[in-house]
């Protein structure tokens, strides 16, 4: 198999990213090892409230936390939604597949939620 040309950003998929029937993402080794970090540190962030509910910590320090929690995912689809657009999207348009504008409208309202 061939290697892959990087795209200008580290979050891009390569051309397979559209293939009828094929739905992966090819990130960058540097990308998907960022995302991890932030999940790790998320997956910490929980596993701290779950101690602050058991040992009976004030409910606003807790919801403090929570929001904290809620922030941070909020950037990991940030940065998943940027390089979805600027690779996926991009190339599925240019390939006439439009009917991916509505699948990104979709996605977008999911996040906002």
């Amino acid at each position: 198999m061939a290697p892959k040309e990087e795209k200008q950003s580290s979050a891009a998929c390569d051309s397979s990213c559209h293939a009828p029937g094929e739905r992966k993402s090819h990130h960058s080794e540097e990308f998907k090892n960022g995302l991890a970090t932030r999940l790790n540190r998320i997956e910490g962030q929980i596993r701290g409230i779950k101690g602050m509910i058991e040992r009976d910590t004030y409910c606003d320090d807790v919801l403090n936390q929570l929001a904290a929690v809620q922030a941070a995912l909020g950037g990991v689809g940030k940065l998943l939604l940027e390089g979805h657009m600027r690779s996926c999207i991009v190339e599925r348009i240019e390939a006439g597949e439009h009917e991916v504008i509505d699948e990104l409208l979709i996605t977008v309202n999911k996040l906002m939620k």
